[in-house]
């Protein structure tokens, strides 16, 4: 595989996001499709041309590869499969979300329900259970309807080596070509933004440590030689272990910054996220939430912090 057979896609993405970005490879005997999108007119289109403009349809894609489950990844799969049987790859961790499993999404509204009472967010979490609500009735309706393949950590897909990196999702791989030394990244490394490692139940409702998991995933990676990362959001990564060098050191500054707020008093989770965030409390309550939460049982797990629960909800204070 060389450079010329990777053909990005990219749609301009409003906030902070840059882009929309997904990937077809190209290779002797296959011509797969990394991420999807979103499911836009916009997007369908681009894909096209960009199969067009490089000799090639959807009747030649070979393989459909996920990162992870989220939507701005897996737009156009339902799509793609509505015209070609294309074999789907995800982790196994995805197959249930991607699938919309009724039980499985039950059981993460009661798991938000009782995780934004016991972090103290009041009405603010009760807003946002109303949004999953209706977020959950919609995402029925686009549910893939694919058969999708399992992988997992070392599984080899026309020469791609899935590496699993969970923290921004529980189910986020990344892959590895290695004779070229290529990464494609999905949200795992963004160049100009920090993936939000967002807080999420598995499918016994418990809650992942998701601030520990993305550092674990982030140092795993350095063991691993690649030059290159191509990523779901912005500019490809030239150097792209000195950026999770300095993720890693990012992660560490914010807990410790967090950790000096709770030294000044015993706090809950809601407190400390509108004060370090002000006004994103409202405007992005869930990813606000999700890295507090997660930073806080990062230094709980860390021995730095204990909390105490009173009267339904949990205060958090150093030793």
């Amino acid at each position: 595989m060389i450079d010329s057979c990777i053909h990005p896609i990219s749609l301009p993405a409003k906030w902070g996001l840059k882009s929309f970005n997904f990937y077809l490879v190209q290779q002797a005997n296959s011509l797969m499709l990394i991420d999807a999108g979103i499911d836009t007119d916009s997007c369908w289109e681009l894909l096209n041309e960009t199969l067009a403009k490089n000799g090639f349809s959807l009747q030649d894609l070979t393989h459909i590869l996920l990162t992870h489950n989220h939507e701005d990844h897996v737009g156009l799969v339902n799509r793609i499969i509505e015209r070609k049987d294309v074999p789907v790859y995800a982790h196994e961790e995805s197959i249930h979300r991607l699938k919309r499993d009724p039980d499985y999404f039950a059981l993460r509204i009661q798991f938000f329900q009782q995780l934004y009472k016991e972090m103290g967010c009041g009405e603010a979490g009760k807003r946002q259970i109303k949004k999953l609500k209706k977020a959950m009735e919609k995402g029925i309706q686009n549910r893939i309807q694919a058969n999708i393949i399992s992988i997992k950590e070392s599984d080899v897909i026309s020469g791609l080596q899935v590496i699993e990196t969970p923290g921004h999702s529980s189910d986020h791989v990344v892959f590895l070509e290695p004779t070229n030394k290529l990464l494609f990244s999905g949200d795992h490394l963004v160049s100009h933004i920090s993936s939000n490692a967002i807080i999420e139940p598995n499918r016994n409702g418990k809650r992942m440590t998701t601030v520990s998991d993305y550092l674990q995933s982030l140092e795993k990676c350095l063991n691993y030689d690649f030059d290159i990362v191509y990523s779901g959001h912005g500019d490809v990564i030239e150097q792209p272990k000195k950026l999770i060098e300095y993720r890693i050191n990012r992660i560490h500054k914010k807990s410790n910054k967090f950790l000096s707020l709770i030294k000044e008093g015993e706090t809950t989770a809601s407190q400390l996220a509108q004060f370090y965030y002000k006004d994103k409390y409202l405007s992005e309550f869930s990813l606000v939430m999700s890295e507090i939460i997660g930073h806080l049982d990062f230094l709980e797990l860390g021995n730095k912090v204990k909390k105490e629960k009173r009267d339904g909800i949990w205060y958090y204070f150093c030793f």
